[in-house]
């Protein structure tokens, strides 16, 4: 039932914009507060999917309301009430936020259009926020080992800020996983994820690759490029592999983050850019640092928080759930029936020694489903999943 405040200081003005929300649809609990003040108190405390508030009020004025409104709970709608004088005004207060105006007196019309419209957008933007906090299927994070439930309990608390997180394990534990966890549940998830491996660029080129170049800038640069950093914007850049980026690379990620800023290569004009910051290593950056290779500015910089993504090793209790979970993926990629594994067949999986991590688990389940039965048995494991 959608729930809507009229902050008004004329009591004949509440009344009719009550009787016109009551007859267009009896499923309004419509709400009063006759100043900006009593106003600002039922936001407070209470759940309004819209707001209709006068601008010329004693007290606390509309514009103040809505400000204050927006401070305390931004995804209500406001839709302005203006006098014949207030319509500056009422243009103004829509850069400060508000949906729409209407003028007194109110046109039956009009009325009613912004107010469905309102409603509508308040429910867009609460569908919005449940769809954030689902991640794509393409990155669930299978287990439930105590080292995973810890991980997802931190990425539950950081998602919705933006502080920089270093998240740091060997290669194929799944470091990727956490950076697009971080990303499809934060306040950014609408806009883009650009992922960078530092370590697949030429040290020559990553300047490039990062913050763009104007033509000219060097010899095959034809073109003016916009950079990786300038591609995120509203979004997150995930920086994989960052410890074998160069040092002069690094000073100028430094400077980004400082800064909010960059510069294409060859040019000398800043680029103002908003950008969460996401960066993962296979190296122990500290040992990086001491031998002069890591800057040891940057590292404090994205280190603000640390997660660290075990080996496969390190959580073989998880394999049961991990080999399922492949198992469905690989059917379904195949066009076949899932294939099942045998307790005994899954228990010798968890005696290994997996140095590669999920990337090695998931191939050895694709060669067993190739090559087994219609259940994956122990000596199929001995069989094929040599080690």
């Amino acid at each position: 039932m959608p729930k809507i405040l009229i902050v008004e200081d004329e009591a004949a003005i509440r009344r009719v914009l009550v009787k016109i929300l009551s007859e267009e649809n009896e499923t309004y609990q419509v709400e009063e507060a006759e100043d900006g003040l009593m106003g600002i108190e039922k936001i407070k405390s209470e759940d309004y999917d819209l707001v209709l508030c006068d601008i010329k009020m004693p007290k606390m004025d509309g514009v103040e309301v809505l400000e204050a409104a927006k401070l305390i709970k931004p995804e209500i709608p406001i839709v302005m009430i203006s006098g014949h004088g207030d319509l500056d005004t009422a243009v103004q207060t829509m850069r400060l936020g508000a949906f729409d105006y209407i003028s007194k007196p109110p046109d039956l019309n009009r009325l009613l259009n912004t107010v469905r419209n309102a409603l509508d957008k308040k429910e867009l933007v609460v569908q919005n926020k449940i769809l954030k906090k689902k991640v794509s299927k393409n990155y669930e994070m299978i287990g439930e080992s105590p080292a995973i439930a810890t991980i997802k309990e931190i990425i539950e608390k950081v998602a919705p800020t933006d502080a920089r997180v270093l998240i740091t394990g060997s290669n194929g534990t799944g470091k990727e996983l956490v950076a697009h966890w971080l990303h499809e549940k934060s306040e950014r998830a609408s806009g883009p994820m650009v992922e960078v491996n530092c370590a697949a660029i030429p040290s020559e080129l990553i300047e490039s690759e990062l913050f763009g170049h104007v033509k000219g800038a060097f010899t095959s640069a034809n073109k003016d490029r916009a950079g990786k950093f300038e591609a995120a914007n509203g979004g997150t850049i995930f920086l994989d592999e960052i410890g074998d980026m160069s040092l002069s690379a690094q000073a100028k990620v430094l400077r980004a983050l400082q800064e909010n800023k960059v510069q294409r290569v060859g040019s000398d004009k800043d680029i103002k850019v908003d950008v969460r910051v996401i960066a993962a290593t296979n190296k122990d950056l500290k040992k990086e640092i001491e031998a002069g290779r890591f800057r040891e500015d940057l590292y404090h910089r994205l280190a603000v928080i640390l997660i660290a993504v075990p080996s496969l090793n390190d959580r073989k209790e998880d394999i049961p759930l991990l080999v399922n979970y492949f198992s469905e993926k690989i059917a379904k990629e195949h066009g076949n029936a899932t294939k099942t594994f045998s307790k005994s067949a899954l228990e010798l999986l968890k005696t290994y020694d997996w140095t590669g991590n999920i990337r090695e688990l998931r191939n050895v389940v694709e060669r067993l489903i190739i090559l087994s039965g219609a259940t994956v048995e122990e000596g199929d494991v001995k069989l094929y999943a040599t080690k």
